[in-house]
């Protein structure tokens, strides 16, 4: 089985669905040659990256509202064991964070780049980390067991950058236009954080119906390469 997680780092829902959705799957681990792959979103690519406080930049642009809103989702994300600091959090554009997503599947595999992903969004939402800033994620990819230096050259040119473009496209071509967004089997769809249960419940109909190899992808990008975790 294949999931495709489209989601991007600075999203505090993405990373409750994250966490649900991986307590979902365990609960499956009998589902031999299951592959979890992320897959690029952004929320807002206009974000320079240059480090600003998140909710100064939002209140300015949405109103205190925003503030309240990002309250609650810390609320929710504090019933799944995640502590959001989003008053510390910095606002930064994560492309280049989505590079390093990447550049960890391509060379290290779909473990790694679930490891790396667990850093990036507890630096961006519960440590108030740059997640722009090269040397901070070098340091994060070498504490996922990725090699520092080989992170510090892939970052330092362009390498994966026309890959995330090509893959912010298809999640466009998709239809894409809310994150976090499960992609399963390229048969089914859950968009948001949902709960556990309907996590379970689409895990258990597609082992109803069995795995078949030759399985249609919806994400042939994200797919490409990708080796079994």
């Amino acid at each position: 089985m294949r999931v495709e997680v489209f989601s991007d780092i600075a999203c505090p829902w993405c990373y409750v669905g994250q966490v649900r959705f991986e307590r979902a799957l365990s609960e499956y681990a009998g589902m031999h040659g299951t592959t979890v792959l992320h897959c690029p979103y952004q929320l807002n690519p206009g974000l320079p990256e240059e480090p600003q406080p998140l909710l100064d930049y939002y209140v300015h642009r949405y109103g205190t509202a925003f503030r309240d809103r990002q309250a609650a989702v810390a609320d929710v994300a504090s019933t799944e064991g995640l502590k959001l600091h989003l008053q510390r959090a910095l606002a930064v554009n994560t492309f280049t964070a989505h590079r390093l997503l990447w550049l960890a599947e391509h060379e290290y595999g779909a473990a790694t780049q679930r490891d790396v992903k667990h850093a990036l969004m507890r630096t961006y939402l519960t440590d108030g980390g740059d997640t722009a800033d090269r040397e901070t994620l070098a340091a994060l990819a070498a504490q996922a067991g990725m090699d520092r230096d080989r992170v510090r050259t892939a970052l330092a040119g362009d390498t994966g950058a026309a890959e995330v473009r090509e893959g912010l496209r298809l999640a466009q071509d998709l239809g894409i236009r809310s994150v976090p967004t499960f992609v399963f089997d390229g048969r089914y769809i859950a968009q948001g954080a949902q709960d556990v249960a309907v996590f379970r419940r689409v895990l258990e109909q597609l082992r109803a119906e069995g795995q078949t190899a030759g399985s249609e992808r919806v994400a042939p990008v994200c797919a490409k390469g990708a080796r079994t975790a």
